[in-house]
């Protein structure tokens, strides 16, 4: 049991409900629970799954047929929170959402303040945050795999050990900000001076500079380096979910802690597969033979081929679920169903005794059917 409630029940309609009956409930329910208007959040998110399957008619006539595994977990994305850790590697994901300027506002500064008259100091207290994106083949993110990321990030320099400054040589103040870590300018504005304040460009707000600059970084106490990263790529992980790798950012000069890494996944397209949530959707020709009689066939499936039973009298459109054969949940590693969705192929090209077959087909099982010219013949 998935412990959710029956879609019809959710939008209160019939089984057999028309498209547009379900549009009319989903807009009813929505204008009234939804969170603006004072309403229950979790309800409206139900009401919202329920309806993103029942307009779709593919999706509403897998759930007609297979209930709430038939839609792979609509709504449910490819996660939901955080997913800390899997084989050992301290890894967080991230859904969504930019990797730039934010993070360094976020978490590149402390902000200190003073009593009354004190001026405001920012102290960087951890290196930048970077980001690359890793390419994976539709099997990877089913299966997960690891991945070796080459990056060119600022490392501290292991001549001065991120000092800046020359082996044997110490500190001073330094002499552009007097040791505030502050440059004060004065902006002649039409409301008269305004005083501004910005990080020291010299000492980059630390208030110190070498006595002597490292030869190897010229004072900066940060090289810029090549560098390996091994990263495991859980199973079930889907195009664009972002992995985050503390501590694997770019260093930064003095003490404090590395930036963090995040990888961005792009998973390519497959020309038998597509994903949908914890579902893989495909499709299997058949002639009208085997739809009519029956037959076993070779199914694709991720896990290599597999044979699937055609009951006799097996229409186009006929969804078929082969259950643990989807994409594995990113919390439990519980693997959803593979839906095959069975295309009847009509004959164009017919011999004369095919034709004859048909039309004698045709003619025994319709005996009151009224004489007309045969479709066959011209």
């Amino acid at each position: 049991m998935s412990g959710k409630r029956d879609y019809y029940d959710v939008l209160g309609v019939k089984k057999g409900a028309s498209d547009d009956e379900i549009k009319k409930a989903f807009r009813k329910l929505a204008v009234k629970h939804h969170p603006d208007k004072g309403g229950d959040e979790k309800q409206f998110k139900e009401i919202n799954e329920a309806y993103e399957v029942l307009k779709d008619s593919k999706k509403r006539s897998r759930y007609d047929q297979f209930g709430h595994a038939g839609v792979g977990g609509a709504g449910s994305g490819g996660g939901s929170g955080g997913f800390h850790g899997f084989n050992g590697q301290n890894v967080n994901f991230d859904f969504g959402g930019g990797f730039g300027d934010i993070f360094d506002g976020l978490f590149g500064f402390s902000e200190g303040f003073g009593g009354a008259g004190s001026r405001r100091r920012r102290q960087p207290v951890r290196g930048r945050d970077i980001e690359t994106t890793v390419s994976l083949t539709f099997e990877e993110s089913i299966f997960g795999t690891e991945k070796e990321i080459s990056l060119n990030r600022e490392e501290k320099c292991k001549h001065c050990r991120g000092t800046g400054a020359e082996p044997g040589f110490g500190t001073k103040t330094c002499p552009t900000c007097k040791g505030s870590g502050q440059i004060v300018t004065a902006v002649n504005t039409i409301f008269g001076a305004i005083s501004q304040q910005r990080e020291c460009p010299e000492c980059r707000g630390s208030g110190k500079v070498p006595e002597k600059k490292c030869g190897v970084c010229n004072g900066k106490g940060l090289v810029k380096e090549k560098t390996e990263i091994k990263v495991k790529i859980p199973a079930g992980i889907y195009d664009g979910a972002a992995i985050r790798m503390p501590g694997k950012g770019e260093a930064i000069a003095g003490g404090g802690e590395n930036g963090d890494l995040y990888i961005n996944i792009k998973v390519k397209a497959h020309k038998k597969f597509t994903r949908e949530d914890s579902l893989i959707l495909s499709e299997e020709t058949i002639s009208m033979v085997d739809a009519a009689l029956g037959a076993e066939i070779d199914v694709e499936t991720v896990d290599g081929t597999i044979t699937m039973k055609i009951p006799a009298g097996t229409q186009s459109e006929t969804n078929f679920k082969l259950s643990g054969h989807g994409v594995p949940n990113l919390q439990s590693g519980n693997r959803g169903a593979q839906i095959v969705t069975i295309k009847v192929e009509t004959p164009t090209n017919l011999t004369t005794e095919q034709k004859e077959l048909l039309e004698k087909f045709a003619g025994g099982s319709r005996p009151n059917r009224p004489k007309k010219k045969s479709f066959f013949k011209r």
